[in-house]
């Protein structure tokens, strides 16, 4: 018995963007060889949020949508296309293709949600065989065949590099500026500020309670326990009392990230730096993972000895991405050096902005767009890039960060022991 019958998928679509007419004809021989009823689409050029293509209603409605997407003609672009069709379908797996096996398109195309990566000179033989290794490893595992919810993690190097206010800017604009129904988790076990910077009174919306709830979790009962921005933010609070910390179980905060996937676009979590049980569940759940550092020798020690242990824990590298706040001091250590410490390319830089973080916490509201701060500008790309609506002007900032050359970092880190 084929693998696809034994699990029930009758209706299949083939959606081919940028690509050769060739490989187009290779991929659709080779759908044909499976069990479906076919549908499919090509479009030449690139699709985004703001180039639409029309889809037809039998696409949207296939049990299976498999996209392949030239990376090698223009890879900004690509990734757009691809979280754009993660966002506008939810059944669907992205494959990059390319002209041949070069490493960093591979990283940028894994960064941005493809799933597999394949070549021009993939035979018709060879997609047959991708098509149904995918269908069997769907088969073994139960799960549901595309995309659901994104789950964006924070994780600070150490205290007070920012992580919070970033996490609640980036929630905050996914919800307000692009219409994305957005969750912010305050994971910190006690006097989280999550709430605190958006002015909002979270005692009754505390995480670990929904946490302890998921047994009889439904989406009446979600709702009820978040709180509610007027940005159309949705956030779970950390206790704002202290003593009251309790161990959360791993178990039960993995099937909750599960249910929240279908609830919501994104949800944001704002972790502390521990990999106790809790949050090995978290990374384990993430789509991707934001470690967050400032330029100064203490943090990215710490950021250093963060990035090995989640490497001993088997996390995915593509997932991790490096932010560095408050990149604007005269003495911070250069890009290059924290690269060599780290052993990850630097994903992002975000400027010093003291003054208006500030009084943004004060007055308990985000710093807003049109305030033309570099600060909310930058904010205002990544989540651009995320919700797949970035203009060509913004692509500097892609979903996971862009490598950036590796240079020879001087002795200052030679006692770091790497």
């Amino acid at each position: 018995m084929s693998p696809i019958s034994s699990i029930g998928i009758t209706n299949a679509a083939i959606l081919t963007i940028a690509v050769d007419d060739s490989t187009v004809q290779r991929i659709l021989d080779a759908a044909e060889t499976m069990p479906w009823v076919l549908h499919n689409a090509d479009f030449s050029a690139y699709v985004s949020s703001s180039r639409r293509p029309h889809i037809p209603q039998e696409i949207k409605n296939a049990d299976v949508v498999i996209a392949v997407i030239d990376y090698s003609k223009n890879a900004d672009h690509a990734a757009v296309s691809t979280a754009y069709l993660q966002q506008l379908l939810g059944n669907v797996i992205v494959i990059a293709l390319a002209t041949d096996r070069n490493p960093d398109l591979i990283l940028q195309a894994m960064r941005a949600g493809c799933t597999e990566f394949v070549t021009n000179s993939t035979t018709q033989q060879e997609f047959a065989e991708l098509l149904n290794r995918l269908n069997a490893q769907r088969n073994v595992s139960g799960a549901r065949f595309g995309n659901s919810g994104s789950v964006l993690s924070f994780f600070g190097a150490k205290g007070g590099v920012g992580s919070t206010t970033l996490a609640v800017h980036l929630a905050f604009y996914l919800a307000s500026y692009h219409n994305k129904k957005t969750l912010l988790i305050d994971n910190h076990t006690e006097l989280g500020h999550a709430c605190v910077y958006l002015g909002l009174d979270g005692a009754k919306s505390n995480f670990s309670e929904l946490v302890k709830n998921v047994n009889r979790l439904d989406s009446d009962l979600l709702h009820g326990f978040t709180a509610k921005h007027h940005s159309g933010l949705e956030v779970l609070s950390s206790p704002d009392i202290c003593g009251t910390a309790r161990p959360i179980d791993a178990d039960a905060v993995a099937k909750l990230l599960e249910f929240l996937k279908s609830e919501y676009d994104y949800i944001v979590i704002d972790s502390p730096n521990i990999l106790n049980e809790t949050n090995l569940a978290i990374v384990e759940g993430s789509t991707q993972i934001y470690l967050v550092a400032t330029p100064e020798i203490g943090a990215i020690r710490d950021l250093s000895r963060c990035v090995d242990n989640l490497m001993q824990t088997h996390c995915a590298p593509e997932k991790l991405h490096v932010i560095i706040n408050r990149f604007s001091s005269r003495f911070a250590v250069k890009v290059e050096q924290i690269e060599k410490a780290v052993r990850l390319p630097v994903a992002m830089r975000l400027p010093n902005s003291y003054v208006e973080l500030v009084r943004s916490v004060n007055l308990g509201e985000p710093v807003a767009l049109n305030a033309k701060s570099e600060f909310a500008m930058q904010i205002s790309k990544w989540a651009s890039t995320l919700a797949g609506t970035v203009t060509q002007t913004q692509s500097s900032v892609p979903p996971g960060g862009s490598p950036v050359e590796e240079k020879k970092a001087s002795s200052i880190f030679a006692f770091f022991s790497f």
